[in-house]
Formats: structure tokens, sequence, C-alpha cells
């Protein structure tokens, strides 16, 4: 297949009067958010009873972003069931309850629907927010979840580019025609449009792309954080995050995503252990600082932390986290969000 080149600028200029990529992103800083839902399903939904209005205090605080997951259907044997709420239904229901803190996908699976649902809903929540959405977008790893779409799991990296160069094509200005594989436009536009223009595409991993096609069309890199319990990990995300950059043609500033999902516990000085085999960091707040400076020094630019296997209500790690370490990575000042009165 053939795609159509890359239409989005690629470097942060295209993003300067972005709102929620402003908040989350700077050359040289890391900025922190939190990922969503902040206990984990377990056969009953009033677990997330109250979350929204940790949310608003989140928000209140200043974190740079709030994280919800793309899970459509809960298969046991996989693992958790995600947020539960589908991400744009419950981003938009978020962006009511907050006003500055950026909404991010972690992250939409482009492969799984159709472009025109995915542009109609992510701009959609863009306007509502006053251009806060930024998305974290991947190809998808559940592989019963296509089968239930009537798609090929091994499809799943075609897909998604074509997603992908579909999703940039529908939110340009005015009426056009598109023609792809997924479906094909005469003369017809696509509403509303994003406040600012165009929404930032983190690439997730591989999402089934050579590093050149990340390269090339990514405008921000979402990856596993690697070992988090001593330095080495940290060095090795380094060395990728150089390797990426190095490959960027026009040499722009793309920011890095990761992610952790923390125990943490209330003694500060807790060393940091691996538990789950690696998949969950229980620590101090010391120890996740530290964790936190050295993905800094190694080109970090967004931290985003999981809070769900915390021992501790969520209320009080949000708190701690609020007091002790967001002031050390505090997040970029950029455009206000639009208001509007819709």
């Amino acid at each position: 297949m053939t795609l159509p080149t890359r239409l989005c600028g690629a470097s942060c200029q295209a993003f300067a009067q972005h709102p929620g990529y402003r908040r989350m992103f700077a050359p040289g800083h890391l900025t922190l958010g939190v990922f969503l839902p902040l206990r984990f399903y377990q056969g009953d939904s009033e677990v997330l009873r109250g979350q929204a209005r940790l949310v608003r205090e989140i928000d209140r605080q200043g974190f740079a972003g709030v994280w919800v997951r793309d899970v459509p259907l809960y298969d046991p044997t996989f693992g958790d069931a995600g947020q539960v709420f589908a991400p744009f239904t419950y981003l938009a229901f978020l962006a009511a309850h907050t006003e500055r803190i950026a909404l991010a996908t972690g992250s939409a699976i482009f492969s799984l629907r159709h472009p025109i649902d995915l542009a109609k809903a992510a701009a959609s929540v863009d306007q509502l927010s006053g251009g806060r959405l930024v998305m974290g977008i991947a190809s998808g790893d559940r592989p019963g979840e296509f089968p239930a779409y009537g798609l090929e799991h091994s499809q799943r990296g075609e897909r998604f580019a074509q997603a992908v160069s579909d999703f940039r094509q529908l939110l340009q200005t005015g009426r056009r025609a598109l023609h792809s594989p997924l479906g094909s436009i005469s003369d017809a536009e696509l509403l509303p449009k994003p406040v600012s223009g165009s929404i930032p595409l983190l690439v997730t991993g591989t999402s089934r792309q050579t590093p050149q096609w990340i390269a090339e069309h990514a405008d921000g890199w979402l990856t596993f954080p690697e070992a988090t319990h001593n330095s080495d990990g940290p060095r090795r995300l380094g060395q990728k995050i150089a390797q990426w950059r190095s490959a960027i043609s026009d040499g722009g500033f793309r920011p890095h995503v990761t992610n952790e999902w923390l125990d943490l516990v209330a003694d500060p000085d807790h060393p940091r252990t691996p538990l789950q085999g690696g998949y969950v960091l229980r620590t101090g707040r010391k120890g996740l600082i530290e964790l936190l400076s050295q993905w800094q020094r190694e080109g970090v630019n967004h931290a985003a932390l999981g809070i769900q296997f915390c021992t501790r209500p969520a209320a009080e790690v949000v708190q701690e986290l609020a007091e002790e370490v967001l002031p050390l990575f505090p997040s970029q000042a950029g455009p206000v969000p639009r208001r509007s009165d819709w």
C-alpha cells in the first residue's frame, strides 16, 4: 500500500498554540501526569465512584495531564479492564470538570476504529475542552479484540498507518475528497475542527511501524520505561530516545513520554523495589524523585504515573505527589484553553 505523505507539521511549532501539548511538553523538561483509573475494576464499577472529584483536585494542584486507556472489551485472561468508560466519552465528561489539565489517551487504538469516527470524537473532545486533547495512539495488543471487530490481527500495522494518514486529512479545513483502503469521501467535510488546527499524535511503541516511519510521522513517542529500580533502565531508555531523535529529519523537538505503575509507600526512604516482574515499582517518594530526575536527564518529557497498585488511599497518594514531587517537575505555562459557551 502506498500511503499519502505526512500532512501536519512535525516540529513543535505546529503545536505552539495547542494548550494541551504546551502544558505537557518543553525541551529539556519533564512534567507529570496521572493515569486513570485511580483504582482497578475488579468486578464492580463502584470502585470508580468519586474519581472525577479527585481528577478535579489533580487539575487544581497543577499536574500536566490526565490519561485514559482504550480497552473496548474486558478480557480477564489478558489483565485489567482499563478505564472501563469509553475513552472519548469519559474525556468529554472530564473536560466539563476541569480547567487546565491536558486530556490524553494512552492509547487510542487506531487499527480497530474507522478514522472518521476517531477524528469526529477527537475533534469534539478537543473543542469541548478548549484545545486540551493530546493523543497517544497504538495499533493494539489484545488479539481477541480484532475478530470482535471483524478485523485481522495480522493487518493491524497496515491499518494503523492508513488510519493515521486519513485522520490527519479529515482534520484539515474545507471540503475534500479522500480515497483510501478504509473508505472514500467526495466533496465533504468533517466537523468540528480542533481548536488550534491539529491534534498531537504520540505513537506508542512501534505500533508495527519501522523506526524511520515513527521518526517521520509521529508528533511524539510513548514507550515503556525499561527497568525503573536502578539507573541501568533509564540509561537504556535514554539511548533509545537519542537514537529516535537522531532520525528526525528536520531536527525539530518531539516529546518523549513514558509511564510507570507505582506502589508509593508512606516511608519516603523506601528503596525502589520491582514487583510483579518489574511491571510495578514500589518506592518511597525520594526514590521516585530520583527516577524522575534520571528520566529528565535522559530526555523524557512527561511521566504518566499510575497509582492503581498503591495500597494507600488514592487521595493520600495524589496529595503527596502534589506537595512533594510536582514542585520539582512543574507543568508548563502555555496558552490558556479557549473558553467557549457551548
